[in-house]
């Protein structure tokens, strides 16, 4: 008899501890914000091709997972080849353009050198002529006295009178001549200025010469764009190109799922949330996966959620919804936890769902430790 009531209380006594290790559990959960509504998102990059031309090789298939550099796609490149000769074709024209401009500048300056030398030489000889003026000048004079007083005879006079006048002659010749070269100077400067204007800059500032090599170096983009590939780790989705199909520059073709970029959004109420910082502990469980719960943080909570009371409706007027003045429905706010470790086994897939319960004052707790998963009730 004795051995029985023992049995009994001992009995009692473990079921009592597992009730309130049971208690203490749930109670443990029940005081933490949680939502069932929690669902997976990600990062999606949508694959856009830069240029247009039809598709004339697909190595991908739908749901596939492909690594950053993979091909994606290829678009027919031949009218992009062509592109890019023509822009080398037009490349080398201006290079020999340039080449020519610069012979017409060199040919400019020797002429403004040549007329500078000759002004310079007339100046010169204008120097000589008027020296010459000035002694067929005094000459004449001298001639004129004397023949005045018969110490000359008549010739004399009428040949320094002669000899005057050819040296003012030539003097004036040297200074209309002085006057042209000016004029041809002034020319062979004007022509120099086009000149240099039109060859621009020297080297590889010439405008003409970085035009050209922008012309190339964008012909070489377009046709490095027909190759499309993969700017992230991640899975091909939704996949609907097919070979022929025509890629239309700056149209989305597909989209790729960054595998580096799961999170999951908890939409909690608005009455749970004042309590949850972010860093918090959080356990999600996923509805694909109800034994294997995930350990997360809150990286951040979300600032406004869309309105539907006082949108515009009918007649531009408010859309007020019905509502019970005793009943007040808690919205419900985004709540973004990151996940840490997630086992190589679990998949993650965008838009499932699970459920998300975030620990409370725990943001200075390390990582790690088990997780446990949410009781079956709050799944």
């Amino acid at each position: 008899m004795l051995k029985t009531s023992f049995r009994v209380l001992l009995t009692g006594a473990v079921v009592l501890v597992a009730v309130a290790v049971v208690a203490y559990k749930y109670w443990d959960y029940l005081i933490n914000p949680w939502t069932r509504d929690g669902q997976i998102r990600a990062q999606i990059v949508q694959i856009t091709p830069r240029v247009s031309a039809p598709i004339i090789n697909l190595p991908i298939v739908d749901n596939q997972f492909v690594r950053t550099g993979d091909l994606l796609f290829e678009i027919d490149p031949r009218t992009f080849v062509a592109a890019l000769d023509q822009a080398k074709a037009e490349l080398d024209k201006t290079k020999d353009d340039i080449e020519s401009l610069k012979s017409q500048v060199l040919a400019a300056e020797a002429a403004v050198d040549q007329y500078e030398s000759l002004i310079d030489q007339q100046k010169s000889v204008i120097a000589a002529n008027e020296a010459s003026l000035a002694d067929a000048k005094a000459n004449f004079e001298r001639m004129t006295k004397a023949g005045k007083s018969g110490a000359v005879a008549r010739q004399s006079v009428d040949d320094a009178k002669a000899n005057y006048d050819i040296a003012l002659a030539s003097l004036a010749e040297q200074q209309s001549a002085l006057i042209e070269a000016n004029a041809q100077f002034a020319q062979s400067q004007a022509r120099l200025s086009e000149a240099r204007a039109e060859l621009g800059a020297v080297g590889d500032a010439n405008a003409r010469l970085r035009a050209a090599q922008a012309a190339v170096r964008s012909a070489e983009l377009d046709l490095e764009f027909t190759r499309v590939t993969a700017p992230v780790d991640g899975y091909i989705t939704n996949l609907e190109l097919r070979l022929g199909s025509q890629a239309v520059e700056n149209e989305p073709a597909l989209a790729l799922v960054d595998m580096n970029s799961y999170w999951i959004h908890g939409f909690f109420k608005e009455n749970w949330i004042a309590d949850i910082q972010t860093g918090d502990r959080a356990i999600v469980t996923l509805m694909t996966y109800p034994d294997q719960p995930l350990e997360g943080r809150v990286d951040s909570i979300g600032w406004g959620i869309s309105q539907d009371d006082g949108s515009t409706g009918f007649d531009l007027l408010p859309d007020i919804n019905a509502t019970f003045e005793w009943i007040r429905l808690a919205q419900r706010v985004p709540v973004r936890v990151r996940l840490i470790d997630v086992p190589d086994d679990i998949k993650l897939r965008v838009g499932t769902t699970g459920s998300v319960l975030v620990m409370t004052g725990t943001s200075e707790t390390p990582d790690g430790g088990p997780v446990p998963p949410a009781p079956r009730p709050l799944q």
